[in-house]
């Protein structure tokens, strides 16, 4: 039995794709492992969203290149610089394309006869591959499920229509089945994801039909939380919020990237110009004890520094309870990328520090409410210190906080537990059980 390693990088929908490559290569006959020393072919499953997610993905690559490994490069990275990347690193034996991993099986049968495959196709569809049952790389008290892939925004900032093609939904059934599946096997929370998961259905059913999925979701017993990410700005309606205001198991957590505040700005990004301040304050009125999850980009170009007040005190204002910010970065292929009045680095740097310092201000005074309070959280691990970490419904994993809980109890991961909230800091509590 031939055994093949994966390296996975990039987001959590990328991570799905990789256990769907696992799960070919199982269906198939291949051992699998996560360890690239016990082999001598690697599938490195690449980003390509950003500069710096480039060169970690470029990394890997020239590392199993000194390794002597057969490298098949799957992802964004190989639908992007397909050419490029045979020409600049020889070593490689393939590249596939971001949607084009079903067919990786074929991929290895050439490469095992030295043949180098260029699998990429030019213009992508992304269909999901219904067939295939993932193995999941992390089985622990969450999992993704990708409810839908591609992108047919166009922000001009973003790369990902061009390297995954329009927005391509799954059947609501197969997602269900899918979550069902989980269930089984022990995950305790279920996390949709897509480019926009507020766009669910639409070109399915001619519908945005995401509140109909979470009511679906919300009958499956044994079901602890749903947690919804990406949601765009202008599909947040009345009707999706009532849903996840009424559905018990879905967390009250709004993720919602609005990138920037001023009119101006999200025109020159090719986003909606909407009134957000006005947005936020309904969503709160719909759903008191919601948590707003955004993120901002820093030195768009053309940004002055008008614009860039207007932001910060639009941070100021609304206390989201959770915010990310990015530095922009000028990617080849988006149409920001020859736009006139490019921010330097230093400038885009300084405005990323000053953001982050006001919302960690915002997120520290937010932790605070939480101490001396009891609420549910879902078991996640235990540390090296033989402390638990948990998280609260309104922390997503990997980008969130985490409660730290000191306990004598025996806890099991994917267990929502009640937990005493003991002390906070700036991104996370402590807890006793």
């Amino acid at each position: 039995m031939k055994k093949i390693a994966l390296i996975s990088h990039g987001c959590a929908k990328n991570l799905v794709d990789s256990e769907l490559i696992l799960g070919i290569l199982s269906q198939n006959g291949y051992e699998i492992t996560l360890n690239e020393d016990e082999t001598d072919t690697v599938i490195i499953n690449t980003c390509s969203f950003i500069c710096d997610a480039e060169r970690e993905s470029i990394h890997s690559v020239l590392e199993m290149a000194d390794k002597g490994k057969k490298i098949i490069v799957t992802g964004c990275l190989s639908q992007k610089h397909p050419e490029e990347l045979k020409k600049e690193i020889p070593e490689i034996s393939a590249v596939v394309g971001t949607t084009d991993f079903t067919k990786i099986v074929e991929v290895l049968k050439q490469v095992e006869k030295d043949n180098y495959v260029e699998e990429v196709s030019k213009e992508p569809v992304y269909i999901y591959p219904e067939n295939v049952e993932r193995q999941q790389i992390t089985m622990g008290a969450s999992s993704y499920i990708k409810i839908a892939d591609g992108c047919s925004y166009r922000c001009g900032y973003c790369i990902i229509p061009y390297l995954r093609g329009n927005y391509h939904s799954r059947k609501i059934e197969d997602i269900v089945s899918e979550a069902k599946n989980l269930v089984k096997k022990g995950v305790t929370e279920i996390i949709l994801v897509a480019q926009d998961s507020t766009s669910y259905g639409i070109d399915l059913y001619k519908k945005p039909m995401l509140s109909k999925l979470l009511r679906e979701l919300n009958n499956i017993e044994n079901l602890g939380w749903i947690r919804v990410m990406y949601a765009y700005p202008t599909m947040m309606n009345d009707e999706l919020l009532n849903t996840i205001k009424e559905c018990d198991k879905v967390v009250k957590y709004i993720d919602i990237p609005l990138q920037h505040s001023h009119p101006e700005m999200l025109k020159l990004m090719n986003r909606p110009a909407n009134d957000y301040r006005k947005m936020i304050k309904h969503i709160r009125e719909i759903i008191p004890e919601v948590s707003i999850r955004t993120t901002f980009i820093a030195g768009y170009p053309g940004e002055t520094d008008e614009h860039f007040e207007h932001l910060k005190e639009f941070i100021k204002d609304m206390r989201f309870d959770r915010a990310g910010v990015f530095c922009y970065s000028r990617e080849k292929g988006t149409p920001s990328y020859s736009m006139k009045n490019q921010i330097p680095k230093r400038v885009a740097k300084k405005r990323y520090k000053e953001l982050m310092e006001i919302q960690q201000e915002i997120s520290k005074e937010r932790n605070k409410t939480f101490v001396g309070k009891t609420i549910p959280c879902i078991i996640e691990c235990y540390s090296d210190e033989g402390e638990v970490i948990a998280r609260t419904q309104y922390d997503a994993p990997e980008i969130d906080g985490v409660v730290n809980i000191k306990t004598d109890k025996h806890v099991v991961p994917g267990d929502i537990e009640m937990v005493k909230i003991t002390g906070s800091s700036e991104y996370d509590l402590e807890g006793v059980l």
